[in-house]
Parts: C-alpha cells; sequence; structure tokens
C-alpha cells in the first residue's frame, strides 16, 4: 500500500470537519437535575433535544466525545427514503397495513429532512440531486427495473430505470449494468447539518456538555440519577441517542444493535471537467451488492467521496483508504493516480431485523438501529422520540412496539462479523 496514494496534506479526519470542525462549547458546572436528559449529541438526540427544549422543558444533552464526533459528522451525506425491508418481506413480518406504515416512516424522514432544513434555515449545501442505484449484475438490474414497475399501491415513489446502454448520462463507467434513478433523493453536508441543529438546540436554551460520558443510570422513584463523570444529575426523563456507540451503559440496548464500521475516502482535487465526466448530473450513488459501495461528489462539485465496507474485520482508516481506493478504480479505472486527501471511518448501528427502532424500555426512551441511513432518519426519529416525551400523539410511529430483536449470546460485541461479510462478499461475487 503505497504512501504515493496519499496527498501531502492527507488527514485521518472527516472531510467534512475542514470546514466545520467539531465545535468548542462553553464550560459551565453540571446542574443538580434537569427536566430531560439526553445521552448523545449526534442527530437524534440533537433533534430529540430540540422538541424537547422548545417544549419548555429543561433539557441537558451529554456526549461521551465532541458534540456529534460520531457518524452524523462523519457519513456520507446521502439521504433517501431509508428503510431495507420491502414491503413484501414486511407483510410476511407484520402484516400488509404494519408493513404499508414503516414504508411511509422512510418516506417521511426523507420529506422531514428537507422540510426541517427549509423551516431552521440551515446552511448545510442540502440538495434533491437524485440517487443512481447501479446494478452490480444483469439479474440485479432485472430485479431493480421490475420493482419500480409494480410498486405497491399507495406507496409509489418516483423512479426510472436506466438501461446499461444509457448509463453514461447518469455515470461515466462501465462497471455496473444499468440501474435506477430515485429523483428525490437528496444530499447534504453532514457537518454542516449537525452544527445547524446544534445551533438551533442551544439557542432553545438547551445546554450541551461534550467530554462528559454518562457512566450509570438508575431509577430514583419517577424518575433517574445519571452519573457522568463530572457528578450526578437527576432527570425526570432520559433519552438514550447513542446508536453506534451504544455501550454497557444500556446493556439491553447494546444487545439489539450491531456496531458496524463504516470507512469513507476523499479523493484530491479532481478538476470540474473529469468531475463532469464521471459524475455528469451530481447524483448520490449506491449498488446492489449486499456489502454495499456508496458514494458522491463533494458539495463544491471537485472530489469523490467514496465509501463502503473493505475488510471482513475493522481496520485502521490508514489500511481502509488504499482499499477504498482500490474499489473505486475498479468502478472509475481513470482514477488510478488520483491521490487520497482524506480517510474516515465511523460506526452505525445495523438490527438484526435491518429496521430501525424507538420507543422506551424501563422508562428509557431511545431511538437507533438505522442501518446505514440515518443521515436522513436519525433526525427524523428523533424529532419523533422528543415530541413522545412531550406527551405528543405526532410523536407516534410505525416503528413503536415492534419487537427488538437480539441473538442468544450476543451481548454487543458482533464476532459474527467477519465470517458475515466473508459470505455476502462471495454472494456478491457470484451474483448473475
Amino acid at each position: 500500500m503505497s504512501q504515493a496514494l496519499f496527498s501531502a496534506d492527507f488527514k485521518l479526519s472527516p472531510y467534512w470537519w475542514d470546514r466545520t470542525p467539531r465545535p468548542t462549547l462553553p464550560d459551565f458546572p453540571l446542574p443538580q437535575s434537569v427536566d430531560v436528559l439526553v445521552i448523545g449529541s449526534g442527530y437524534t438526540g440533537l433533534c430529540a433535544a430540540l422538541q424537547t427544549a422548545r417544549g419548555g422543558r429543561d433539557t441537558l444533552v451529554l456526549d461521551a466525545g465532541d458534540a456529534g464526533f460520531g457518524c452524523s459528522s462523519r457519513n456520507g451525506g446521502q439521504i433517501s427514503t431509508s428503510v431495507k425491508p420491502s414491503f413484501a418481506q414486511l407483510s410476511n413480518r407484520h402484516g400488509p397495513d404494519r408493513a404499508a406504515a414503516i414504508i411511509r416512516e422512510g418516506q417521511a424522514s426523507l420529506a422531514w429532512a428537507a422540510r426541517f432544513v427549509a423551516d431552521e434555515k440551515l446552511d448545510c449545501d442540502f440538495r434533491v440531486v437524485g440517487r443512481f442505484h447501479a446494478a452490480h449484475s444483469p439479474g440485479n438490474y432485472d430485479t431493480l427495473a421490475r420493482a419500480i414497475q409494480n410498486q405497491p399501491r399507495g406507496l409509489e415513489v418516483e423512479a426510472f430505470a436506466v438501461p446499461r446502454a444509457e448509463q453514461h448520462r447518469e455515470l461515466g463507467t462501465d462497471a455496473y449494468y444499468g440501474g435506477v434513478v430515485y429523483p428525490r433523493h437528496a444530499s447534504v453536508d453532514p457537518g454542516r447539518f449537525h452544527q445547524g441543529m446544534l445551533d438551533r438546540v442551544l439557542a432553545a436554551g438547551a445546554r450541551v456538555v461534550p467530554h462528559c460520558a454518562a457512566t450509570a443510570i438508575d431509577r430514583d422513584g419517577s424518575g433517574f440519577r445519571v452519573a457522568t463523570a463530572r457528578g450526578v444529575v437527576a432527570a425526570r426523563q432520559v433519552v438514550v441517542a447513542t446508536n453506534g456507540y451504544s455501550s454497557r451503559l444500556t446493556p439491553w440496548l447494546q444487545r439489539r444493535v450491531i456496531p458496524i464500521g463504516s470507512y469513507i475516502i476523499a479523493t484530491e482535487d479532481l478538476g470540474p471537467e473529469r468531475m463532469a465526466r464521471l459524475m455528469p448530473r451530481d447524483r448520490i450513488v449506491s449498488d446492489t451488492r449486499k456489502v454495499v459501495y456508496y458514494y458522491r461528489a463533494s458539495p463544491d462539485g471537485r472530489r469523490i467521496l467514496f465509501g463502503g465496507r473493505v475488510s471482513h474485520n475493522e481496520t485502521d482508516p490508514r489500511m481502509s483508504g488504499p482499499l477504498l481506493h482500490q474499489a473505486m478504480t475498479g468502478i472509475f479505472p481513470e482514477l488510478a493516480s488520483a491521490r487520497i486527501s482524506h480517510s474516515w471511518n465511523g460506526f452505525i448501528a445495523y438490527t438484526f431485523d435491518e429496521l430501525m427502532h424507538c420507543g422506551q424500555r424501563d422508562g428509557l426512551y431511545y431511538a437507533m438501529g438505522y442501518c446505514g441511513s440515518g443521515a436522513g432518519m436519525a433526525g427524523y426519529l428523533g424529532t419523533r422520540i422528543g415530541q413522545q416525551v412531550l406527551g405528543l400523539k405526532e410523536g407516534q410511529t410505525a416503528f413503536d412496539g415492534l419487537d427488538f430483536q437480539t441473538r442468544p449470546f450476543y451481548t454487543g460485541n458482533p464476532w459474527f462479523l467477519a465470517p458475515s461479510v466473508f459470505y455476502y462478499r462471495i454472494k456478491d461475487r457470484l451474483a448473475r
């Protein structure tokens, strides 16, 4: 793995942090008590806090690291309709009515993101650019094309198929066998998106305390006592918003989410002419591999941000960077000499049923398990869980009350991840 792949100014931090460094927040003593204590300052926690603070509740947000240090400022900035299982799969599990409601929640999360950015006047490069979902085999293209022609009645979304012969109008590569475009999907600068949320939360009167890990949560009458690195805080209500960074603090939740590292690189400046050839429509892109690649142009249209999983086990971004570069070059051969300016990773949370979950457990509110679709869904469900804390009926979701599955002997360490990735990678290679 040649060091020549890395640019002279190479960084092991997210590309987004160049423009929006992790915020420096004022220091103050922890309050002895609050109405609502939120654990986690990513999209979920901030959007929950925004609801409770604007609803008149004294709100405190804690984070073990910098505000937004996790995947909320590390993701690829792709916003979709989020729900991975098909209507047929969901119907088999939950019945057609619940399945339809779950699909609509995914659609609502996309609409929520656009509305939130507009209503809050966020400066975050939010653009409705559309997604090109590429088929990595002829059979996968046929499946995609049939699916958009046979969408469940009442759940239709705008989409159109692009055969391989017309693929270059969407993406400058011959590596795929066509794909489907979803015109309403969007891109965003996740660092700016998070900063905008944080600014609104602070303006609403909530307090946000970074580098203050919660270490224990205990019931105390009708409320809770939350021990932290800086003291104990009494809270009437607690929201757990830790997603891929969930820990032994909440063992019941930790057993139900699978932390998976997602890795991204940014290329050096490729210039507008090459970018116009490779990504002529400025789409966000994903593909049909089970071990998926996802990528997009940077907001200024001069770089490619390329993400995916390239190792069976978790690894260092210095190791994953060249592997991602190799995968990117397989799609865009002319980028073989393009250097890497940034390489980083973050932890998403997968679930055993591939669905996000929210609700209450032993009085604790939670929302998590976005399965790689948290750029839009995390803020949406954070908003809903904040509304549930306030007792508002609009906080109800189709995810409420779903069985939050785990597996025997699973305690939060995904020992099965490496063989699963290996298995699905073989399936991806053998796809016809």
